[in-house]
């Protein structure tokens, strides 16, 4: 079965993330896939909304460790960048569905979406530091834009987790949702409703005054993430995590 489910709800195309074995970790090939999806719909005018989601417990669990070590990002042509620009670039509602774990561009990809629905127990993070690394994603502009620096930089350099529930309250997810799958494909229904052009010229419009911006931190962040991956205190980080995570019996 494939790793990344297509489904088409109406006007909508529905990417489920889908290898629950792993909760849902990300490979190479993964956001190939994702990033080639997004690309298509951009230019399919029958498609108006993009739902993402997880599938059945959990959102992502990030990057796959063991492949990202292997296989670590070298450049702007990678996989994880691609995908990471066919979101930020993407020119209709970008909608995602949270349960579970959200973590590292679990999270920071939700930056980039219009709307997002999660569980009030769903656990984000984004432990960048903990594992030797800098923000990505333009997180490291975006995310201190909505919640304040103060908050911003103790989530950043402690690497804890927070709930759906508290990213509700930060303002990162729109509503709370038992079912927010469901909920998300009910919005994205009612968006594709709406006539299509003026729908993707807002979307322009509320990014307009930090695309660009966003476009020249996501660079700068690249640059200190694939130096940081080279350094030994990196390797040394991921080993401890790799470490905690074999005593704890995690998969």
């Amino acid at each position: 079965m494939s790793e990344i489910l297509e489904f088409r709800e109406g006007s909508t195309l529905h990417l489920q993330i889908n290898r629950p074995a792993k909760k849902n970790a990300l490979t190479p090939a993964m956001y190939t896939v994702l990033a080639d999806s997004l690309n298509q719909a951009a230019g399919d005018f029958s498609i108006r909304c993009v739902v993402i989601s997880g599938s059945p417990k959990a959102f992502t669990a990030g990057n796959d460790i063991g492949d990202f070590l292997n296989t670590p990002p070298s450049g702007s042509d990678s996989p994880v960048f691609h995908f990471l620009y066919a979101i930020h670039n993407f020119p209709k509602p970008l909608i995602a569905a949270v349960r579970g774990n959200a973590v590292g561009i679990g999270t920071t990809m939700l930056l980039h979406c219009d709307l997002v629905y999660a569980t009030s127990d769903a656990e984000l993070s984004m432990p960048f530091v903990t594992l030797g690394l800098v923000p990505e994603a333009g997180s490291s502009l975006l995310f201190p834009r909505l919640v304040g620096h103060a908050i911003a930089s103790e989530i950043f350099l402690t690497g804890r987790t927070f709930s759906g529930h508290e990213a509700f309250e930060m303002g990162l997810v729109n509503e709370l949702s038992d079912n927010p799958e469901e909920r998300a494909l009910e919005v994205a229904t009612l968006i594709g409703e709406q006539p299509p052009t003026a729908v993707i010229n807002t979307k322009a419009l509320l990014k307009s005054g930090h695309h660009q911006a966003v476009s020249m931190v996501m660079e700068a962040e690249g640059e200190l993430f694939r130096l940081a991956l080279d350094s030994d205190e990196a390797r040394n980080a991921f080993m401890n995590f790799l470490s905690k995570r074999t005593k704890g019996g995690e998969a």
